[in-house]
């Protein structure tokens, strides 16, 4: 009998692993109709304290009526770490230099990138939306109003800057081996009157790093 009640328990922890949702009782009746609610719910609750009693690091929580197995919040910062060190990408040459013009001249739009880089950019520009590394700011008010860009606050993060301010000099470039083409930082914000487009829904959330150089690797 407490094989069998194991293996329920077993099952039942697999379920609430796998399920990005809370696992109400009723979806558990149907899995496990030889049970009644009351002894699924028996057996969730022991599970519950087994992973509190050994500190484990994920832990089962009652959430909208229903159980999900989540992280424990004593992991939180080990997680944060492990997302920065997983989504870190080392960034091509072609991308760094749009992203510095951008940087450097935001807000810009892509023709401007593309005459100081003298080469298309749009697969360029679209990598690094979908990086979150750059965001559309408005539109530029000339025929067509094409769209600008700018930077966003995964760029700081990414590359372990405080603020804008503390970009590099364009000279520090040639220290990473890249040959970039003389840009003059932009003088003019962005006009109050520029309407505001939503940010590319593919930004990444966790990336760390130091001057244009993600940390620990060369760019």
């Amino acid at each position: 009998m407490d094989d069998q009640i194991q293996n329920y328990k077993s099952a039942i922890e697999a379920i609430l692993f796998v399920s990005e949702k809370p696992v109400v009782l009723d979806q558990l009746k149907e899995v496990f109709p030889e049970l009644k609610p009351a002894q699924i719910h028996d057996l969730v609750k022991q599970l519950q304290e087994e992973y509190v009693n050994r500190t484990a690091g994920m832990m089962v929580v009652e959430i909208a009526g229903g159980f999900q197995m989540l992280s424990n919040s004593h992991a939180a910062a080990y997680i944060r770490e492990f997302y920065k060190t997983k989504t870190k990408e080392k960034l091509s040459r072609p991308a760094l230099e749009s992203l510095a013009i951008i940087a450097y001249k935001q807000p810009v739009g892509r023709a401007e990138v593309e005459v100081i880089r003298g080469v298309n950019s749009d697969g360029t520009i679209a990598h690094l939306l979908n990086k979150g590394l750059i965001k559309i700011t408005g539109r530029k008010e000339v025929p067509g109003r094409p769209f600008l860009y700018g930077t966003t606050k995964e760029f700081l993060e990414y590359f372990g800057l405080r603020a804008l301010e503390d970009l590099p000099k364009i000279e520090e470039f040639n220290q990473l081996g890249v040959d970039m083409p003389k840009i003059e930082p932009s003088e003019d914000p962005l006009p109050a009157d520029v309407p505001m487009e939503q940010e590319s829904s593919g930004q990444s959330r966790m990336q760390s790093g130091v001057i244009l150089s993600p940390q620990g690797e060369g760019s």
